[in-house]
């Protein structure tokens, strides 16, 4: 073992205290469920922990969502680059606490793996930071810079109105983002694309108002079965497959694949039931568009009466991968869904939100350096990942600094069940992964250097 991995893993007991302490927050961003003061207990131990491990003028930003960015700073030795450091500090709900097996507040240890809300995503990552700031001490050759988010799992885009406003306070040679992770425990990975988002809200109009289906059923059309009949074209009717006329829905995916039966296990498919689309799950995943109806506005069950609903719509949401236009996804859905009408009834189609997607550049000095530390801490070439997910900061990061190396990467994996109740995470990855960060803090000027 080196010197620098014993370090490490002698810093694990606090790693675990850390992270004890901060899952202890209820730092959910979402005032209807938890006081905003919690988020803000969160942002000042963020604030107080990396500045106890060497960084400067940390201090507490309000963005234009009103959620706290912490940020600071370490300037660089003359001459060298600067790396900034990503996390984020808010966390999702329990969503239901019946369905945790232990206190989603509480770190709690259970067959190797550490349990609670956050564990992994994100407060996992601003631990591993903190392990490998700790770990190298005064012997870090780059210069650094660090945001902790405040508002990320709301998608409200506090920090990327406040990226636009404050350019110069994120600029560096090579973005950190770590909020994402490795394929599997033990393969160190990095993410290098984003699936874009392309939501709309499609209508359905029949009626002038309800009619009595005994009376009129028949004859009279009925919106949600329209509705219906045309979200079914959005998807092959054997495959399951998603088809949105002039989008490419054949695309390949050429970085590390995803096995059906892992996949199956993650997403807690039921037996017997079939996945959708052609290909491989990589391929559906991370290559190819993806169609889901998020929800449909219509009579309940209980409660509806025998009459013919005169309207209904439905919440479409169509990600998208690296190399598609969002806007032009947009104008084929909604093509695409007024052109499938039946029966001539009225369709109206309202956008709701949409985010490109994000593809890296992988041949630069951040990446040379970052698959030497991967192969050393885990002794095999740097894997390559998609992300079903969209991260809007990513891509105000690339327009925002056009020369900067993005790297995504971190200490989540499948396991982890991110969002999901029971999330976890294993400690050996953020021992391993502020291992990989400390390695390449050490090295990326020197692979700087031999890149020019």
């Amino acid at each position: 073992m080196s010197e620098l991995a014993a370090t490490i893993a002698g810093l694990m007991g606090r790693a675990k205290t850390d992270l004890a302490e901060l899952v202890a927050i209820p730092s959910v961003a979402d005032p209807r469920q938890y006081p905003p003061e919690e988020c803000r207990r969160a942002a000042q131990w963020v604030a107080d922990a990396f500045t106890e491990a060497g960084l400067h003028d940390v201090h507490l930003a309000e963005t234009p969502d009103g959620s706290h960015a912490v940020i600071g700073h370490r300037p660089p030795p003359p001459g060298a680059p600067t790396v900034l450091l990503y996390c984020h500090y808010d966390v999702q709900p329990p969503l239901d606490d019946d369905a945790w097996t232990t206190p989603p507040f509480a770190l709690t240890e259970r067959d190797g793996r550490w349990y609670g809300r956050g564990t992994a995503d994100c407060k996992g990552n601003i631990v591993m930071h903190l392990t490998a700031l700790r770990a190298l001490g005064d012997d870090i050759p780059v210069g650094l810079k660090f945001v902790a988010e405040g508002s990320e799992e709301q998608g409200t885009g506090g920090l990327e109105g406040y990226v636009a406003q404050h350019p110069e306070q994120f600029l560096a040679d090579a973005l950190l983002v770590c909020d994402t992770g490795n394929a599997e425990v033990g393969t160190g990975t990095a993410t290098i694309t984003l699936r874009g988002l392309v939501n709309v809200v499609v209508t359905v109009e029949t009626l002038a108002g309800e009619i009595h289906s005994g009376m009129f059923g028949g004859p009279a059309p009925d919106a949600l079965a329209a509705l219906i009949q045309l979200l079914s074209t959005l998807r092959d009717p054997a495959t399951g497959a998603t088809r949105v006329e002039g989008l490419d829905c054949e695309g390949t995916w050429e970085g590390v694949g995803y096995d059906e039966g892992q996949f199956r296990a993650d997403a807690g498919v039921l037996d017997g039931v079939g996945l959708t689309g052609t290909g491989t799950v990589a391929d559906r995943l991370w290559a190819r568009p993806a169609v889901t109806v998020l929800g449909v506005d219509c009579p309940r069950v209980v409660g509806s009466a025998a009459a013919v609903p005169p309207t209904a719509r439905a919440r479409v949401s169509l990600r998208i991968p690296p190399g598609t236009d969002p806007a032009a996804a947009r104008a084929a859905l909604t093509r695409h869904l007024t052109g499938a009408a039946p029966w001539g009834v009225r369709v109206s189609v309202e956008d709701e939100s949409a985010g490109a997607p994000f593809r890296a550049a992988t041949d630069g000095p951040a990446y040379a350096a970052l698959g030497r530390a991967m192969d050393e801490v885990y002794g095999k070439p740097l894997a390559f990942l998609g992300q079903g997910g969209s991260i809007p900061l990513c891509n105000v990061l690339a327009e925002t600094y056009p020369r900067a190396e993005i790297v995504l990467m971190g200490v989540e994996e499948p396991k982890c069940l991110i969002h999901a109740p029971n999330e976890s995470v294993d400690p050996s990855e953020i021992e391993h992964m502020a291992h990989v960060e400390a390695l390449f803090l050490r090295t990326y000027a020197d692979a700087r250097e031999r890149g020019r």
